[in-house]
C-alpha cells in the first residue's frame, strides 16, 4: 500500500503536509485545551509531526495510520528524535474505514477527506472512533473566493467548481451534519507558500539525483507546472483550515 509516488517525491521533505506551519500547528495545539493523557487518532497522518508535537507539548498519546510506508517511516523517527516514541505510535495501513479499538478523545483527519469519500463519509467514520463530548477534527479545501469557471478550478487541481464550498458555506454544512464548529486555525497565503514551494526544491533535487529513473519525466512534468500554476490560481482562489468539530 502507497500514496501516488508524486507526492513521496514532491514532499518527501515536508513535515507537515498540508498549509499550516509549525507555529499554526502549535496553536491548534494549544486551542483544544487538551489534559495530559488525552488520546488522539489520526488518521492519514503523514510525518507524523502533529502527534509528536503535542505529545511532546501537551503530553497526549497519539495513534497515527498512514498510507505511505516512507511517510510512516518518518513520524517513527521524529517521534524518536522529540523523545516521545513511548507517547505516540505510528502505523502504515489504509485509513479508509480504520475505527479505533478504544474510543479517543480526539479524532482527526487533517487534509485527507476522501478516505471516507468527503467530508461527511469522514466525520461519520471518525465518530465511531470517538468518546462522546469529544473534539473532531476535519482539515478541509475551500474556495477564498468562487472561481468564474470550472477550468480555473482545475487550476486550483479541483475537478469542478462543486469540489469544494466558500468557507461560510462549509462552516454550515457541519451545521447540517448536527455538529457545533468550535475552533478553527486557517491557512495563510504564506503558509500556504511554504507548503506549495518547497516542493519544487525537493523535486529539482531529486531529478538532479535521479536523471535516469522512469519516474523523471513526472517529476520534470510536476516541476515545470506547478510554479505558474499556484501563483495564476491556488494562491488566489483556494483556502484551507482545520476545523473542529463536537456533535450537538
Amino acid at each position: 500500500m502507497d500514496i501516488p509516488r508524486i507526492f513521496t517525491v514532491s514532499e518527501s521533505a515536508h513535515r507537515i503536509h498540508n498549509p499550516l506551519t509549525a507555529e499554526q500547528l502549535a496553536t491548534l495545539g494549544t486551542a483544544l485545551r487538551m489534559a495530559p493523557g488525552t488520546r488522539v487518532l489520526d488518521l492519514a497522518s503523514g510525518s507524523g509531526e502533529m502527534l509528536c508535537t503535542w505529545a511532546r507539548d501537551h503530553d497526549i498519546r497519539g495513534t497515527g495510520i498512514d498510507l505511505s510506508p516512507l511517510f510512516t517511516e518518518q513520524a517513527q523517527q521524529r517521534a524518536r528524535e522529540l523523545g516521545v516514541a513511548d507517547k505516540v505510535t505510528f502505523h502504515h495501513a489504509d485509513a479508509a474505514g480504520y475505527v479505533a479499538e478504544e474510543k479517543v478523545e480526539v479524532a482527526a483527519c487533517v487534509g485527507a477527506t476522501w478516505i471516507g469519500g468527503g467530508v461527511e463519509g469522514t466525520v461519520a467514520l471518525l465518530s465511531q472512533s470517538l468518546r462522546p463530548g469529544g473534539l473532531l477534527l476535519i482539515g478541509e479545501p475551500y474556495w477564498r473566493h468562487l472561481p468564474p469557471s470550472d477550468a480555473i478550478a482545475q487550476g486550483c487541481r479541483a475537478s469542478s467548481l462543486a469540489d469544494f464550498l466558500v468557507l461560510p458555506d462549509l462552516i454550515a454544512s457541519f451545521g447540517r451534519l448536527n455538529y457545533d464548529v468550535v475552533e478553527m486555525v486557517l491557512a495563510s497565503p504564506e503558509s500556504w507558500d511554504r507548503y506549495e514551494a518547497t516542493k519544487w526544491l525537493t523535486m529539482r533535487r531529486w531529478l538532479d539525483a535521479h536523471p535516469t529513473d522512469t519516474f523523471a519525466p513526472e517529476v520534470r512534468a510536476e516541476l515545470t507546472s506547478s510554479p505558474e500554476r499556484y501563483t495564476r490560481y491556488g494562491r488566489d482562489y483556494l483556502g484551507w483550515g482545520v476545523f473542529v468539530l463536537m456533535a450537538r
